[in-house]
C-alpha cells in the first residue's frame, strides 16, 4: 500500500479515535486539573494520545504483514511501545510509584538495546571506540528521552509539534539522500500524531496524557538508534531535529539539582512554560518551536548527514547554542516566579 494513502487513512481514523477517547475521558471523569506544574488554567480531558499509540501500533502491524516494515524492527517497536504506553495509561488513570516506573523505563530500555543487537561497535569523534559503554549510554538515551517528553508535554501541541515537524524532518533528509530504511514508519507516525493535534491545538479539548508522551519519547528514540546502525551522522540528524526537548529539559533538570531543588519535585520552570507565561498564550510558544525546528535544525541536521561529517557531533553543539542561550536568557531551572 502506498505510504501517503496509509499516512491519510491513518490520519483520520486518529482524528476519530481521538474525539471517541474525549468522550470517553468526560464520562469517566478522567481529567487533569491545574496544578503547581502546569501551564493550563482550565480543567480538560487527557489521555487522548491512546488514539495516537493504538492507531501507530496498528499501522506497524500493517507494515509488517505488506513486508514493508522488517519484524525484527517492528516487533521492537510494538511491544516495547505497548509497555510503556501501557504503564502511562495505568498512571493517567491512578498512579504508579515513580520508583516501580523508572524500573519498567529501564527494563523496557535495556530489552531494545538487546533486541537492536547492542551498539559495541559504535564510535563517536572520528574513530574513538565505545565499546560495551555504548549500550550503556543508549539505555540511558532511551529512558531520558521519554521521560523528558513527558516533562516537556506541558502546553497545547507542544509534544505533538515537536513529533510531526522531527519526523517531517527525517523523512525529509532520508527521501532527499535516499536512505530508504524505515521512512514508512516515520511518515505514518506523522500522521497519527497530526490527527491528535486537531483536537490538541491551538486551544485544547483533550490532553495527550502519559500515555503518549512516553510512546512517542520512546518510540523517537529508537528511530534514532535505528539510524546509529547506520552511521553516526544520521544519529546525529535525529538528536539535532530533538534539540529544543533535549536542551529545554536536560538544561532545566541540571539547573534545578544545581539550585538544590529535587529531581522529582514539580515546576513550571522550563523555558518554554516561562516564555508562554510571559506571552500569555502557548500558541507562540509552540509555533516558535515549529519555526526552530524546520528553519533552523532541520538545515544544519541535512547538511550534517548529507555531508557526513568526519565530526558530526560538532553540529549538534552549534544547533544546540543557540538553544542553550535561549535557556539561559530565560532562567529556565530558577524559581517559577
Amino acid at each position: 500500500m502506498s505510504i501517503v494513502l496509509l499516512s491519510i487513512v491513518f490520519f483520520v481514523m486518529t482524528s476519530i479515535f481521538t474525539g471517541c477517547m474525549r468522550h470517553y475521558a468526560l464520562k469517566k471523569n478522567i481529567i487533569d486539573n491545574p496544578n503547581e506544574r502546569s501551564s493550563h488554567t482550565v480543567p480538560t480531558p487527557r489521555g487522548g494520545g491512546v488514539a495516537v499509540v493504538c492507531s501507530y501500533l496498528l499501522g506497524l502491524a500493517l507494515l509488517i504483514y505488506t513486508q514493508q516494515l522488517t519484524f525484527h524492527i517492528g516487533l521492537t517497536l510494538i511491544l516495547s511501545g505497548f509497555v510503556i504506553a501501557l504503564l502511562g495509561f495505568l498512571d493517567d488513570h491512578g498512579h504508579i510509584n515513580a520508583l516501580l516506573r523508572l524500573a519498567i523505563h529501564f527494563l523496557v530500555a535495556i530489552a531494545v538495546v538487546i533486541s537492536l543487537g547492542g551498539f559495541t561497535n559504535v564510535s563517536v569523534f572520528n574513530g574513538f571506540e565505545l565499546g560495551f559503554i555504548a549500550n550503556i549510554i543508549a539505555v540511558l538515551f532511551l529512558v531520558w528521552l521519554l521521560n523528558l517528553y513527558n516533562f516537556m508535554d506541558g502546553i497545547n501541541g507542544i509534544a505533538s509539534i515537536e513529533a510531526i515537524s522531527t519526523t517531517i524532518s527525517m523523512a525529509i533528509i532520508y527521501s532527499l539522500l535516499n536512505v530508504s530504511a524505515n521512512v514508512d514508519i516515520i511518515w505514518l507516525l506523522s500522521a497519527c500524531v497530526l490527527g491528535f493535534l486537531l483536537w490538541n491545538f491551538p486551544r485544547a479539548k483533550i490532553f495527550m496524557g502519559d500515555a503518549c508522551s512516553g510512546f512517542l519519547g520512546l518510540i523517537l528514540g529508537i528511530l534514532a538508534l535505528v539510524a546509529l546502525k547506520e552511521n553516526i551522522a544520521l544519529f546525529c540528524g535525529w538528536i539535532i531535529c530533538l534539540g529544543v526537548f533535549i536542551v529545554d529539559a536536560t538544561y532545566t533538570l541540571i539547573k534545578r539539582v544545581l539550585n538544590g531543588y529535587k529531581m522529582y519535585d514539580a515546576h513550571r520552570s522550563h523555558t518554554y512554560q516561562i516564555i508562554s507565561r510571559k506571552c500569555g498564550s502557548h500558541t507562540p510558544v509552540t509555533l516558535m518551536v515549529l519555526i526552530i525546528n524546520l528553519l533552523w535544525l532541520l538545515p544544519i541536521a541535512y547538511i550534517t548527514v548529507k555531508l557526513n561529517f568526519s565530526y558530526p557531533e560538532l553540529a549538534v553543539l552549534i544547533a544546540y547554542l543557540p538553544l542553550i542561550w535561549i535557556a539561559v536568557k530565560f532562567k529556565a531551572g530558577n524559581s517559577d516566579a
